[in-house]
């Protein structure tokens, strides 16, 4: 399940993912979301809390997921990655590199830094 954040900048779309994470999510939350902050924007960030109870991503997610990152490819300016999930924070790590845009993994005590990094102009 996805859910949206609140009390961040206009430019940031924050989500917090717990349990399965569903097509269905990204369909009804997390699109319209970035669509949302594209259309009042030129760049776009994206603050991404994933809690320890995280079991995984359905493959349609998986898919959403690399449309929507892929699909405004050089407008994501700052991605943070909050996480206490081991092979998510390696991920991350490993591919973050491939990404345009600033990719910060932090961990869960970390998540105010995360905040600060993701809000700063």
């Amino acid at each position: 399940m996805i859910e949206l954040l609140k009390d961040f900048p206009s430019n940031v779309v924050a989500l917090s993912a717990e349990g399965q994470v569903s097509r269905e999510d990204y369909q009804k939350i997390v699109v319209p979301a970035v669509e949302r902050t594209l259309n009042q924007h030129e760049k776009v960030r994206l603050y991404y809390k994933i809690g320890k109870d995280f079991t995984g991503i359905d493959i349609g997610a998986m898919w959403a997921d690399t449309k929507v990152g892929m699909g405004h490819f050089f407008r994501w300016e700052r991605i943070a990655v909050v996480t206490d999930v081991d092979w998510i924070k390696h991920s991350v790590m490993a591919f973050g590199f491939l990404m345009p845009a600033q990719v910060n993994v932090y961990s869960t005590a970390e998540a105010e830094d995360a905040r600060k990094w993701i809000s700063a102009t």
